[in-house]
């Protein structure tokens, strides 16, 4: 039996957060004498009232957090969270369609960074943090961020952590999971501080370093500029940027060691070091092939070659240079960054390399099997065995994640677009990139999609952002089953 008591307590309490979150916009948009005071007033006292009415009704419920509850809560709160955190478009009437308003909230809270404006730079300032905000929010999840800070729910979290963190690592900063979400929150909310500072520091307005250090960090890639970090023509800010994107794609769990200085930790993950030296590998193919191709300045095709490469792997999404401008070659090369991701436990989507590595080095491995068919060959990461479970568990969710890809191109392609455009746009969703190829490339926006496919992207953003099981398990029979 499911306890639909205690997850509409659970709902109740993340709706009330959501509300208390919006009140940094509303003070910068007293601040900037936006305009759009009231409208945000107005949509953190919906949230409060509407939430505190579900976490108040049901108080006293017994909160017996099961892993079929865990789910249910993960899956429906990114619904509604999206729902009522697209109030301020709305009200506003910055986004007044609801299908825009719905696929801008979701990129958002997904850290997708895809857009349907067209003319960012034109919207009030309350309303431009609010969308950086919601990435913000979205960047470590907004489950463990509940867990973390909202004790008041009374839950004990760790079937909410699992659901919202269900890739192949099974580290822990700390052996309670309330505790180890304050850590991987405090050193998230740190690394933001120091980043607007840094920005600031480069050349940024404050605004500016606010909005962008929030959607650095979180993977997010919105901006508050028409062209994205093109517009910062700084070698230092991009550098910084960087910097901060390889931090956010990194870990956590590892964060923290280094913040401890148990460094060996660091590098001792198999997964840290296939991230780094893939990156070193990427940037400098990549970053002589534009040389050759456009001849120019050599630091500058350099940084844009790592710019664009780390955004992409770490799924943040800014741009500075039109990657699809340079030959069919490195387009496909950038297409396939897509379906990277970057490590498990960080901010970032994709696939994650922890998966790619499990199955590179299980492939390798079943070429001995094959020449040695009675030897025993474990697969190790990070010099321990890997359960057959797991392997089995990393093979079906490629295999899925590919068939997704490949449907979701079929649905596109079906709705009128053209397969090129239908490619990019489902494998951008689907990894929680941003910018991808056809015509939602890098200097592209999403703002021609019908309705219809704008709620399907929207719908495959929220499925790569919990990992596909998390959401797909809803629709399966044994998922509501009695026992």
């Amino acid at each position: 039996m499911i306890h639909y008591k205690a997850i509409l307590k659970v709902m109740g309490g993340l709706m009330m957060l959501l509300g208390i979150l919006m009140f940094p916009s509303i003070a910068f948009s007293y601040y900037y004498q936006s305009g759009d005071q009231i409208t945000l007033i107005g949509s953190a006292l919906i949230c409060l009232a509407v939430g505190g009415t579900f976490f108040y009704s049901f108080a006293k419920q017994d909160q017996n957090i099961r892993k079929r509850e865990g789910y249910m809560i993960v899956a429906s709160s990114w619904v509604v969270m999206s729902v009522f955190g697209m109030m301020p478009y709305i009200f506003s009437g910055s986004i007044p369609v609801v299908s825009d308003a719905i696929f801008e909230t979701v990129s958002g809270f997904t850290t997708t960074g895809a857009s349907i404006l067209t003319d960012i730079e034109q919207l009030p300032a309350g309303i431009l943090l609010w969308r950086s905000m919601t990435q913000w929010i979205g960047g470590l999840g907004i489950i463990v961020l509940t867990v973390a800070i909202f004790p008041l729910l009374g839950i004990g979290g760790i079937e909410l952590f699992v659901a919202e963190s269900p890739g192949p690592t099974s580290d822990k900063v700390h052996p309670r999971i309330r505790e180890t979400a304050k850590r991987l929150w405090l050193i998230y909310f740190g690394l933001t501080l120091a980043l607007v500072l840094l920005y600031y520091l480069l050349g940024m307005s404050f605004f500016d370093a606010m909005n962008h250090a929030l959607t650095t960090m979180s993977t997010g890639g919105f901006s508050t500029k028409n062209a994205s970090m093109a517009y910062f023509d700084s070698a230092s800010i991009q550098y910084t940027a960087i910097l901060f994107m390889f931090l956010a794609g990194t870990n956590f769990t590892l964060l923290y060691f280094a913040f401890k200085g148990r460094f060996r930790r660091i590098w001792a993950s198999d997964e840290f070091r296939a991230y780094s030296i893939s990156l070193i590998v990427l940037v400098t193919g990549i970053a002589f092939s534009i040389y050759y191709l456009v001849p120019g300045d050599m630091e500058a095709t350099f940084r844009d070659a790592m710019f664009q490469v780390v955004s992409l792997v770490t799924t943040t999404g800014y741009v500075t240079a039109d990657y699809t401008a340079y030959s069919n070659g490195l387009t496909i090369v950038f297409f396939m960054l897509l379906f990277m991701g970057a490590c498990a436990g960080s901010t970032s989507g994709g696939i994650k390399f922890i998966r790619h590595l499990t199955f590179v080095k299980n492939s390798t491995l079943e070429f001995k099997r094959i020449v040695h068919p009675r030897a025993v060959v474990p697969l190790k990461i990070n010099g321990e065995r890997v359960t057959g479970k797991i392997i089995t568990h990393i093979m079906n969710f490629l295999l899925l994640y590919l068939m997704i890809f490949v449907l979701g191109s079929i649905v596109m392609s079906i709705a009128g677009y053209d397969l090129i455009t239908s490619f990019g746009a489902v494998a951008t969703s689907l990894g929680n990139v941003g910018p991808a190829i056809g015509r939602v490339g890098p200097v592209d926006n999403f703002a021609f999609f019908s309705p219809f496919a704008k709620l399907f992207l929207s719908f495959l953003m929220l499925l790569g952002r919990l990992e596909l099981f998390t959401i797909l398990v809803l629709f399966t029979p044994y998922f509501w089953r009695a026992n």
